[in-house]
Parts: C-alpha cells; structure tokens; sequence
C-alpha cells in the first residue's frame, strides 16, 4: 500500500528542517502569511468597492442583460 505511515511524515519534516534549518521555514512562514493576509484584504477591499458601485442597482448584471440592453440601444438608432 502506498500510505504514509507517522514515520514517513517525521523522517520527512527532520530532512526538511536539517535541508533549510529553522530560520528559513520561520521566515517562510511570515512571508507565506503576509501574502494571504494581503490577499484577503483585496479581495475584501475589491468586494467593498463592487458593493458601493453595485448598491444602487437592483440587479446584478449579467451578460444577457448586457446583450439585451445593447440590443435596445442599437434598436432605437
């Protein structure tokens, strides 16, 4: 059977900890999170953006709704 048994995953985390050595994974782990953390936050930013410009309409557009208003538009010229 090709699982990982506790002392595949043990061996593997000391290879990796003599390989790269504590500070490296230390600061690894401060850049991986400040990335997901400034991740988020545009994402929330982005989300409060589309929320204020998208507050006035009552529905959410959509690319029928753009076909057909650029249809009604092309229609009354």
């Amino acid at each position: 059977m090709a699982g990982l048994s506790i002392w595949h995953v043990l061996i593997f985390a000391i290879v990796v900890l003599l390989l790269f050595g504590t500070s490296k994974l230390k600061n690894l782990g401060k850049d991986v999170g400040g990335a997901v953390k400034d991740f988020k936050k545009s994402i929330k930013d982005e989300d409060e953006l589309n929320a204020s410009i998208s507050g006035s309409m009552s529905e959410p557009r959509t690319i029928e709704h753009q076909n057909k208003h650029d249809l009604n538009t092309t229609a009354k010229h």
